[in-house]
């Protein structure tokens, strides 16, 4: 459907351009006080061949092909062609000579042929350009679903590692962390696979997800959550923040059970900056899975805010830091 309607913007801007040439033409023979006859249409006429012989085959068909030595001796015969027709069946007794005649004539047909080439050239480049934005386009969409795919996994895996301590303590809050799992799953399946969520949405995924931990860890005294800002209709790509936060959970744990995690999040108009702190516990990390995520969701923010965010990711004073700053929709 958008090629046809390109073809037929197409079609209407170049017979605009030529009614409007043959306008000027058959406007500057009247002014001169010369008949108007079918010759001259003709001879207009025969211009416009002499461009799309040029325009809709030498240049698509030799020229962007690579094919420049047959593309120039092409346009060589096509040159002395024209100039056998012109002078034979439109010739017009104006020319001082021969040797003007042929000049003149040559001229402008060069002249028709190098318009012709620059304009198929450029819309070729625009083509192309279009092309390669839309493969682009395409390749981010396609990494981003596979980006995707991999995190809900993982965020799963977490999850319920998180119910499976509190079966075996046999937890009076099991089955409310099963409740809780549901409602973050339902978000994952029905809104976050959506490119754009709510601000707000998102942020309340975060807060169920808090939930969930709370119920897991068995010191929380240190585990703190600020969110702050105004929050109206501001858009985020889902699901950006959870795996530092989930990885601020698995390694903010010492050995004695102490669980130290900051989250901060603060809204500024189209501004959010987000800041996830947590100590290095004594774990041994799981270096299949250590750092998946967070590789996964650094991978998403460089697709989906090119330019438009910020990140750091520290560890100091056995704490790992994490600054994210992104301009929202």
């Amino acid at each position: 459907m958008g090629e046809k309607i390109k073809n037929k913007k197409q079609f209407l801007i170049h017979l605009f351009v030529w009614t409007i040439l043959h306008a000027v033409v058959l406007f500057f023979v009247y002014s001169e006080g010369k008949e108007i006859t079918l010759k001259i249409c003709l001879r207009i006429a025969f211009g416009a061949m002499i461009f799309y012989t040029n325009y809709s085959l030498l240049v698509p068909y030799l020229l962007l092909k690579k094919k420049k030595i047959s593309y120039i001796l092409s346009i060589i015969i096509l040159l002395i062609v024209a100039y056998l027709i012109i002078s034979n069946v439109f010739y017009f007794n104006f020319y001082k000579s021969q040797t003007s005649k042929f000049v003149i004539i040559t001229f402008f047909n060069a002249l028709i042929l190098i318009i012709g080439t620059i304009i198929r050239v450029y819309e070729q480049w625009i083509e192309n350009d279009r092309i390669k934005t839309e493969i682009e386009v395409q390749k981010n969409k396609t990494e981003l679903e596979a980006l995707k795919n991999q995190l809900n996994p993982h965020f799963l895996f977490n999850s319920l590692n998180s119910i499976y301590s509190l079966t075996v303590k046999k937890s009076d809050e099991a089955p409310e962390a099963v409740i809780m799992l549901s409602e973050l799953m339902r978000y994952m399946l029905y809104k976050a696979n959506d490119n754009k969520v709510l601000l707000k949405d998102e942020l309340q995924y975060i807060d169920n997800y808090m939930k969930l931990q709370y119920i897991r860890i068995a010191k929380k005294e240190n585990v703190k959550t600020n969110i702050k800002g105004t929050i109206t209709t501001q858009k985020i790509s889902p699901l950006l923040f959870i795996s530092y936060i989930e990885n601020a959970f698995k390694y903010g744990t010492d050995f004695n059970g102490n669980t130290e995690v900051e989250i901060a999040i603060s809204i500024k108009d189209d501004e959010l900056q987000f800041k996830c702190i947590n100590i290095i516990g004594n774990r041994t990390k799981d270096k299949e899975g250590s750092g998946i995520g967070m590789q996964n969701t650094k991978n998403r923010l460089e697709l989906l805010y090119p330019n438009k965010h910020w990140l750091t990711t520290e560890e100091k004073d056995n704490k790992f830091w994490v600054d994210l700053k992104l301009k929202l929709d």
